[in-house]
């Protein structure tokens, strides 16, 4: 079978009126089969499941960690919030001063303080 007559077959195949059977029944005839290896049709069906399988497992991943960042974010929310809670009852208000616990010094002080002079 020379190559035009391949090509006539392909352009064949895809008009929707053209019967396949025929068509397989023709390369057939000339000698052109397309057998499958035994086993072929369950190690599709096994790549499929088995991606399908894996995918539920992603799912179940992200599920598990928003999870987790849920647990971790609500814990550390109310971390800050006693945090301030403490502050604002140690020293009265939230200034920036007292959430860094520097109190009622002038600014010579804290540098003499860090120098030593």
């Amino acid at each position: 079978m020379n190559r035009e007559e391949i090509k006539k077959l392909v352009n064949a195949s895809l008009d929707h009126e053209s019967s396949t059977k025929e068509i397989a029944d023709r390369l057939e005839h000339e000698g052109v089969a397309y057998d499958f290896k035994n086993g072929f049709t369950e190690k599709v069906v096994d790549k499929i499941f088995s991606a399908s399988k894996q995918v539920n497992q992603e799912v179940e991943f992200v599920l598990s960690m928003n999870y987790a960042f849920k647990r971790i974010a609500l814990t550390g929310v109310a971390a800050i919030i006693i945090l301030m809670l403490s502050i604002f009852i140690m020293e009265g208000s939230f200034s920036i001063n007292s959430i860094f616990g520097i109190g009622n010094t002038y600014d010579e002080s804290i540098i003499s303080m860090l120098t030593g002079k």
